[in-house]
């Protein structure tokens, strides 16, 4: 038995309909490729753009709070005895009013005193009235506490508790 010697076979070349669906192909992924990378380049842009804007917002300075020991006073009524029971803290802007309350703290109790006493009940039950009174308390104790001395700088004033009874 003879054996042949191997025929060698050429190369098909690609069909063009098959070469031209190849070139759709990778063209189609690169362009898919292209638009992910400007995405993501816009996104990290972006980003990184407002990163700086959040880091240079102002820190809030920390609040300075004087708190005033509770006041009871009399309230006017027609007959019986009725009374307002009042803790508040005064919101202060620097530690220098901070001080100079503390220093005229006598003086800043018969304030309050004064503008609390004789009041009638029914004028402190609503949230406006006691936002109302809160800031007649402030106007009053933002007057200067002697001869030569500033204004207060009292930004705003809180109850801690409130009770009329």
């Amino acid at each position: 038995m003879a054996t042949s010697p191997p025929v060698a076979l050429a190369p098909v070349p690609p069909s063009p309909a098959r070469s031209s669906k190849l070139w759709i192909v990778l063209l189609i992924v690169a362009l898919v490729g292209a638009l992910a990378a400007a995405g993501g380049y816009f996104l990290l842009r972006q980003r990184a753009s407002a990163e700086p804007a959040a880091a240079a917002a102002p820190v809030p300075e920390k609040p300075i709070f004087v708190t005033l020991e509770p006041l009871t006073v009399n309230v006017q009524s027609e007959g019986r005895g009725r009374f307002l029971h009042v803790g508040m803290a005064l919101k202060v802007r620097d530690e220098q009013a901070k001080a100079r309350i503390v220093e005229f703290m006598p003086e800043i109790r018969s304030r309050v005193l004064l503008l609390l006493s004789n009041r009638p009940p029914e004028s402190l039950v609503t949230t406006a009235d006691k936002a109302r009174l809160a800031e007649e308390i402030r106007v009053e104790l933002s007057r200067p506490l002697g001869a030569g001395l500033p204004p207060q700088e009292i930004a705003s004033v809180s109850f801690n508790t409130f009770v009329v009874q």
